[in-house]
């Protein structure tokens, strides 16, 4: 049995435009079994699946999520500069996201993009959400804000979360002890197989990102890691499948 979770990457970004539902229907089509997003807050504090703060990468609008409404940040175009074929495609707000998995088996890692914008409340209104569509057994809440993790934490001890970040860390199992972290979420360079289990042995698992090579998935699994965050989930799916893991 596979029990190592493929985590599409804002969906199946290689070949859709990411964190757009057609790229979470995608995700799921090419074998994922969880699926990782960003969550932005808008001017009048709805929750929208976006990388970036602004819209100007990713749309044919201009301009920060927190100055816009939700209906505002509805109307850009955020499929277009991927695609003509993705033309209308939309920023969705959480809740289709939620709507679409609930009936599923799939994880849904939900990254907290409240580093450089602290939008106060957003961590009582994504569990209040993931709460309300009964989901919080399957939801991973990630941050590079390790304080909001921690609030987090005390907010929904029931709901997983996991430590975003970049480079090397000290006994990284004790700083996630600390922060009471279920999962550490870290650059895939960072990790190494004497990481993996000394992690293990504390109860706290890897979830790294971002991993497209397939030689870099093979050491990964290898080395035991609990899931893989992937901009190509068919590529880790035919992997794992070829591994029995």
């Amino acid at each position: 049995m596979n029990n190592t979770i493929n985590f599409a990457h804002r969906g199946a970004s290689a070949v859709c435009p990411e964190n757009t539902m057609a790229a979470f229907r995608k995700g799921l089509e090419l074998g994922a079994t969880g699926i990782e997003t960003d969550v932005q807050m808008t001017l009048d504090g709805r929750l929208v699946l976006i990388h970036d703060e602004s819209l100007n990468r990713t749309t044919n609008r201009s301009g920060l999520v927190k100055d816009m409404t939700l209906s505002e940040v509805l109307e850009a175009d955020a499929g277009s500069w991927f695609g003509a074929e993705f033309a209308g495609e939309r920023i969705p707000a959480l809740e289709e996201l939620l709507d679409l998995l609930q009936g599923r088996d799939t994880i849904l890692n939900i990254e907290l993009k409240n580093g450089t914008y602290l939008y106060p409340g957003m961590e009582e209104k994504v569990i209040a959400a993931v709460r309300e569509y009964g989901m919080s057994e399957r939801i991973v809440l990630s941050s590079f804000n390790h304080y909001s993790l921690a609030y987090c934490k005390s907010l929904a001890p029931e709901i997983r979360t996991g430590i975003l970040y970049g480079e090397g860390l000290y006994r990284p199992w004790d700083y996630a002890s600390s922060l009471q972290a279920d999962a550490l979420h870290a650059y895939h360079l960072a990790v190494l197989p004497e990481f993996v289990a000394g992690a293990a042995e504390h109860g706290v698992v890897y979830h790294p990102w971002t991993v497209n090579d397939p030689e870099r998935m093979k050491y990964l699994i290898e080395a035991g890691v609990a899931g893989i965050i992937t901009d190509v989930p068919d590529v880790l799916a035919g992997l794992l499948a070829s591994r029995g893991v």
